[in-house]
């Protein structure tokens, strides 16, 4: 495990990041031209930044960008 301090604008900053990230991801998977083999690595880069992103917002905040539970065929 490691540790981590940040100022408030550093902690703001990387909220913001992970933030914008994660909303061009969607709309990226939104794309029809984009390849499925693509989608899913996308898929699995949002799930990493997800979890970073618990780490530093709130709970009504992770609800918003909550991944989408994915379709079984």
């Amino acid at each position: 495990m490691y540790g981590l301090m940040l100022t408030k604008q550093e902690h703001q900053e990387i909220e913001y990041l992970l933030k914008r990230e994660m909303e061009e991801i969607t709309l990226d998977l939104g794309d029809h031209r984009i390849d499925s083999s693509i989608k899913g690595a996308m898929e699995k880069r949002y799930d990493v930044l997800f979890q970073l992103f618990r780490r530093f917002a709130n709970g009504e905040e992770c609800l918003q960008y909550m991944p989408k539970k994915k379709k079984q065929n």
